[in-house]
């Protein structure tokens, strides 16, 4: 077994935009090669790819919703990289449908598609990160303790989403997955961590964020404004790289004290 120690590589969902890309930005300052994953929008995805330092970075897509395109997001990127030491399930849709208002089969649509891709891509990527990363040969192997899947939730898994219930649900089913894989995981050393944003000013919020609703949203924050895709970007490398074992399952909070939860 050859004790040179290959760069750490990462595949980061949802890249093209808000905070996947800053995580990915993050991620590249760092040193780690980054396969950028996309949905549709290739041509952010590769305004996203030409932001990151160093080289040896790629793009994918992918529907997460499909099984069988998460999977071959896993194997292509595998195959590329040569191996995937983190992994941070970034991409996720919000879809509006108020419990009064939607109707039967629009009802049924938003929560088919919402835990579709927040909460069984994740699922799936998972897995397949799990099963690859608990693979290595032992704490002999240079690459034993690497393996690190860290999830983007939301406050809205504790504090509700009325609008969108189906996406508070995919955010609580996420919390409750990633504690369930560090406990299975910690004893082939790989580490599961996930983060819960509130408002982010991203392109996605700044509707919300410009609109009506701007002043009641930053009234909920003490800080008088909201968080920052870097912010939230610096949590997540902090998680990947260089958090301690002993916080793997931790659900870390980063809002800007606009909720606290006890």
């Amino acid at each position: 077994m050859s004790n040179t120690v290959p760069p750490i590589t990462a595949l980061v969902t949802g890249a093209s935009r808000g905070i996947g890309r800053a995580i990915a930005r993050a991620l590249a300052l760092r040193g780690v090669r980054v396969a950028l994953h996309y949905h549709v929008n290739r041509e952010a995805a590769h305004d996203a790819r030409a932001e990151l330092s160093g080289d040896g970075h790629a793009l994918f897509a992918a529907d997460l919703a499909d099984p069988a395109q998460a999977a071959g997001l896993w194997r292509e990127a595998s195959a590329s990289f040569g191996r995937i030491d983190v992994l941070v399930n970034n991409a996720a849709v919000y879809l509006t449908h108020p419990p009064l208002a939607a109707g039967y089969e629009a009802w049924r649509t938003a929560w088919r598609r919402t835990l579709a891709t927040n909460l069984e891509g994740p699922s799936n990527l998972s897995v397949l990160a799990a099963q690859s990363m608990a693979a290595s040969d032992g704490p002999g192997d240079p690459t034993w303790g690497r393996g690190r899947i860290v999830n983007v939730s939301s406050r809205g898994a504790f504090r509700g989403e009325p609008d969108a219930p189906a996406y508070a649900a995919s955010k609580a089913g996420l919390n409750a997955l990633s504690q369930s894989l560090a406990k299975a995981l910690a004893p082939r050393a790989v580490y599961v961590y996930c983060l819960a944003p509130g408002w982010v000013e991203t392109d996605m919020a700044s509707g919300d964020l410009a609109g009506p609703r701007g002043p009641e949203i930053l009234a909920q924050h003490p800080l008088n404004r909201v968080t920052t895709p870097d912010e939230v970007a610096g949590v997540a490398v902090y998680c990947a790289l260089d958090a301690p074992p002993a916080m793997t399952g931790s659900i870390i909070d980063v809002n800007g004290a606009s909720y606290l939860r006890t």
